[in-house]
């Protein structure tokens, strides 16, 4: 799947979750699904935790961490 895609899935909205970037119709925020996964939670156990979900969310989550750029 394509960058903007995967971007789509994510929705900021200042009047959910104080405008913190979501899955869109969740109120899971980026933040909480990227600390389950630093945290040892596989993409399978998040999935199957929140059902309506799709591997697409949960890489959407990880993408603008594959944007930064960190200087050399």
């Amino acid at each position: 799947m394509k960058d903007q895609q995967l971007l789509k899935r994510i929705t900021l909205n200042p009047k959910v979750m104080v405008g913190k970037p979501v899955i869109n119709g969740t109120r899971l925020t980026v933040e909480y699904i990227l600390n389950l996964l630093a945290h040892g939670a596989t993409v399978d156990e998040i999935l199957e935790e929140y059902g309506g979900l799709t591997q697409e969310d949960v890489q959407a989550c990880l993408l603008p961490i594959c944007l930064i750029r960190i200087p050399t």
